[in-house]
């Protein structure tokens, strides 16, 4: 284990941080504060803010960066080569796929699942696009998010939903696929950042 932990950060017996994955990979930092829950393993190249938060059994791969004040839920998995931001709430059991952008202050329900290649099966020579969740949007539980998808700022995804194409910013995904209505003012007001 190869990590540089902040001040007062717990990680628990049977946790891993910085998983040698590749000979000369830089430690995983964690900065202050934090807890990495028992089961969960980050590898070597990952840094993560300050008061980070796992549940059981997260994996995080390789050339992750991570903001302040996140929590990862158990059994979620952030596959490598993601950008998160601060204050952002990923639930349980979520898939974040390689090259995904997930902007502050997002919220991803529980099972939700977000895809980064629209082949099932696929030559090496294929990009892998993830989604981009943009500021303050909520993917709800259950839902699913097409590669190279954008969901946009304030914007709320029903649980449930398939979204197959953008996500105007304020509005709501709904169905599968999934239709857009622009979202009440009520919804916008609980939904705005600062």
């Amino acid at each position: 284990m190869r990590a540089i932990l902040g001040k007062n950060t717990v990680v628990q017996k049977g946790a891993i941080v910085g998983y040698e994955y590749a000979e000369g990979c830089k430690p995983a930092v964690v900065g202050k504060g934090g807890i990495i829950r028992s089961g969960t393993v980050i590898y070597c190249d990952v840094e993560i803010g300050d008061d980070f938060r796992t549940g059981h059994n997260v994996l995080i791969r390789e050339h992750t960066r991570i903001g302040d004040r996140v929590l990862v839920g158990s059994s979620s998995i952030i596959e490598g080569r993601c950008c998160i931001g601060s204050r952002v709430s990923i639930q349980s059991m979520v898939y974040i796929p390689v090259n995904t952008v997930v902007e502050d202050y997002v919220f991803l329900g529980p099972m939700a699942v977000l895809t980064n290649d629209r082949y099932p099966i696929r030559g090496d020579d294929r990009e892998l696009r993830g989604p981009k969740l943009r500021k303050g949007c909520t993917v709800g539980a259950n839902a699913t998010i097409l590669p190279g998808v954008e969901v946009g700022e304030g914007a709320m995804v029903a649980a449930g939903a398939v979204v197959t194409r953008d996500v105007p910013p304020w509005h709501l995904a709904i169905g599968a696929p999934a239709r857009f209505k622009e979202l009440p003012p009520e919804l916008k007001e609980l939904n705005r950042i600062g």
